[in-house]
C-alpha cells in the first residue's frame, strides 16, 4: 500500500506543479504544499484516511473558482479527471470531489451537504493558512492582484455577508480580516487546528494594532 501511496502522491503533485504555474501567489504550489504537510500532521492525530486526505489536499485548488469566471464545479471536475487517468476508484474520487467542493469558506455560507472526517482536516489546513503570519501575506498579495486599496476608513466590514455578496466584494484587504480571517479560529473542526488556530489568531490581533497604529502616525 505504501508504494501505491507514494506512486499516487507522486504522480498528483507533478500534475498540480505544472497545472498552477504561474498562479497567483497566494494560490500556487507553495500553498499546496503547505496545506498538504498541515493535513498529513493534523491526519497524524485525527486519524482520517491517509489517501483520501493527500489527494484532496493536494487538489484543493486545482481549479479556485475565484480565478474562474465563479465556476464552483471546474475544481472537482478537474480533479475528478486527473484522479481517473491515475486510476483511483470511483467511490474515493467521489470523496475527494466533495471535499473540494465544500472547502472553502464562501462554501460554508451556503448550504452543506457533505460533511467527513478527511474534510475537517483538510478544510483546517487550509484555513490556518488564511491566518497568522503567511495568512496575511496572501491576503494582502490577493489584494494587490485585484488592486483592492489596503484601507479606507469609510468603508465598514460588512459582517452579514451572504454567499453571493461575499463571492464579489472589492472591499479593502483590512475588512477582509473583520469579514474572514478572524472568524476561522472559532470555525476550526479538529483539535489540533483549534491549538494551532489560536496562536495564528492572536498574531493577526497584534498585527491589526500595529497597522492602526502605524496608520495613524502613533508608531
Amino acid at each position: 500500500m505504501q508504494m501505491d501511496l507514494d506512486n499516487i502522491k507522486e504522480k498528483t503533485i507533478s500534475f498540480v506543479k505544472k497545472t498552477l504555474e504561474g498562479a497567483e501567489a497566494g494560490h500556487d504550489w507553495f500553498h499546496i504544499e503547505r496545506v498538504y504537510k498541515t493535513a498529513l500532521s493534523i491526519n497524524a492525530k485525527e486519524g482520517g484516511d491517509l489517501l483520501i486526505v493527500t489527494l484532496a489536499a493536494l487538489l484543493h485548488d486545482i481549479a479556485d473558482s475565484k480565478f474562474n469566471n465563479g465556476d464552483e464545479e471546474i475544481g472537482p471536475r478537474i480533479a475528478g479527471g486527473f484522479l481517473k487517468t491515475i486510476n483511483i476508484a470511483d467511490e474515493l474520487i467521489l470523496q475527494v470531489q466533495q471535499i473540494i467542493k465544500n472547502l472553502s469558506y464562501k462554501a460554508s455560507l451556503g448550504k452543506i451537504e457533505f460533511s467527513s472526517k478527511e474534510l475537517d482536516i483538510v478544510q483546517d489546513a487550509d484555513r490556518l493558512d488564511a491566518i497568522g503570519a503567511i495568512g496575511i501575506a496572501r491576503a494582502f498579495t490577493y489584494g494587490g492582484f485585484k488592486n483592492r486599496v489596503l484601507y479606507d476608513p469609510e468603508i465598514q466590514p460588512d459582517l452579514n455577508m451572504s454567499k453571493e455578496a461575499y463571492k464579489n466584494s472589492t472591499a479593502p484587504t483590512i475588512n477582509h480580516f473583520y469579514e474572514k480571517l478572524l472568524r476561522l479560529k472559532d470555525l476550526m473542526k479538529t483539535g489540533a487546528g483549534k491549538e494551532l488556530a489560536a496562536q495564528r489568531h492572536e498574531f493577526m490581533l497584534l498585527y491589526l494594532d500595529h497597522f492602526y497604529a502605524e496608520w495613524e502616525g502613533l508608531n
